[in-house]
């Protein structure tokens, strides 16, 4: 496998090996709960980590194997672990370096599956979350503590689509010699390769524009392999026994093939395996045919979400629009600098009326589909207010950027004449 080749490249043939057996083409879904070991003294081995194999699918199946290689490669990283949903993706990226009594600092234009997360379930488990304005990287200095274990952010927020200066934030993580998080779920490897500008973990929802489809969920956890987790004394869990797996030290006592990763290893052996939200074989197996056209489709989605943003922004019956590629939009200095390919798939707005026209552009959509989910080949819309973001108050949807009115938009990969129609033919409704 050659890490040399070019991103379409690898989205088609990372991670995939021929069958030794049956030298079949197509990488097998290896539908198995467990996996025989030659001998005892093998079965211990691998329970040990002294050798690399399968055991048990909740901690590694082979194509499973094959998608978090092929994620690593696109993401640029050092290795990678998918689970059961993008949801799974953040809380594990957490838990497996922070435990009751940590904090971390997170931007708070976020989707609101994870906002939720960070400000109800998390406390409930001894974990504190400071929100800041992620507009400014200077707001994540100021909010640093010396409990703090990790900063967090998404590449584009869902649903306001402001823009993080990431190289920016990067800086003060490791100016405390803290990780960076960052969910790269709205800019896919293709548009943003964040490890290059200073992440250190990067999550995923697969589900997403990784899939494609709308068919499968799962998320992933990619390790860049260079933050330093040995001697640091902020992470004990590192750098101390844990009671997890017999005592072992991860950033001390792993074998030299693994060393590097040792928050890999973590996640892999304490919430992966603790925890249980493995990613079925059968998902995995769908992923890895939605990342093989990848590269084009993201293509067609940033080329019709432009289009779509420039016709919304000239409309008479809107009143606002964000999209981060435009001229004059607040995000586009930032969003130039990184996105080279393309300003995202997404498209926001308020409709002149308010929420009411708002709500009555959505019903009057044909083409488009009123669901929770982004990143589809189809176009999608949604009212975050109500639906996705509805467990949020109002205050906290308005400190991430999200108004009462406003109508968030998936642009698919369909003829832009036909989305176009689409959009005029509600607006007129609405």
């Amino acid at each position: 496998m050659s890490k040399n080749w070019r991103f379409e490249t690898l989205a088609i043939h990372g991670g995939r090996e021929l069958d030794p057996t049956t030298l079949a083409s197509g990488v097998p879904v290896n539908r198995t709960s467990a996996f025989a070991f030659k001998s005892v003294e093998h079965g211990a081995d691998l329970f040990a980590l002294k050798e690399p194999g399968y055991i048990y699918s909740r901690l590694s199946n082979p194509t499973v194997n094959t998608l978090e290689q092929r994620i690593t490669l696109l993401e640029g990283g050092a290795a990678s672990v998918a689970v059961a949903s993008g949801n799974s993706a953040v809380y594990y990226a957490v838990a497996a370096l922070a435990q009751a009594g940590d904090e971390i600092v997170s931007g708070a234009n976020l989707y609101g599956g994870t906002y939720a997360m960070f400000s109800s379930t998390f406390p409930q488990l001894g974990l504190k979350t400071h929100f800041v304005d992620a507009r400014d990287p200077e707001n994540f200095k100021k909010a640093i503590t010396s409990k703090t274990k990790a900063l967090f952010i998404e590449t584009i927020g869902n649903p306001a689509l402001d823009v993080t200066d990431v190289a920016e934030v990067a800086r003060i993580a490791h100016e405390e010699e803290i990780p960076l998080i960052v969910d790269g779920t709205f800019t896919t490897p293709y548009l943003w390769r964040t490890i290059e500008d200073g992440a250190d973990i990067v999550v995923n929802s697969l589900t997403k524009w990784m899939c494609g489809h709308g068919t499968a969920i799962g998320g992933s956890i990619t390790d860049s392999g260079k933050f330093k987790w040995k001697d640091n004394k902020k992470f004990p869990l590192f750098n101390e026994p844990d009671p997890n797996f017999h005592g072992k030290r991860w950033a001390h006592d792993l074998p030299d093939a693994l060393a590097s990763i040792p928050y890999t290893m973590r996640l892999r052996a304490v919430p992966l395996r603790n925890l249980g939200a493995c990613l079925s074989p059968d998902n995995a197996w769908i992923f890895l045919q939605g990342l093989e056209t990848l590269p084009f489709r993201m293509e067609r989605h940033v080329k019709n979400a432009a289009k779509v943003a420039e016709y919304l922004a000239s409309h008479t019956k809107v009143d606002w629009v964000r999209f981060p590629g435009l001229k004059d939009d607040s995000s586009y200095p930032i969003a130039s600098k990184y996105l080279k390919k393309g300003f995202g798939g997404m498209v926001v707005f308020g409709a002149k009326g308010g929420i009411e026209a708002g709500a009555r552009f959505i019903d009057a959509l044909t083409l488009f589909s009123n669901v929770a989910n982004v990143g589809d080949t189809k176009s999608l819309a949604l009212h975050p207010a109500s639906t996705s973001h509805s467990q949020l108050s109002e205050e906290q949807q308005r400190a991430g950027g999200l108004s009462p009115e406003l109508v968030r938009l998936s642009i698919g990969i369909e003829h832009i004449d036909d989305i176009l129609s689409d959009i005029e033919n509600a607006l007129q409704k609405a």
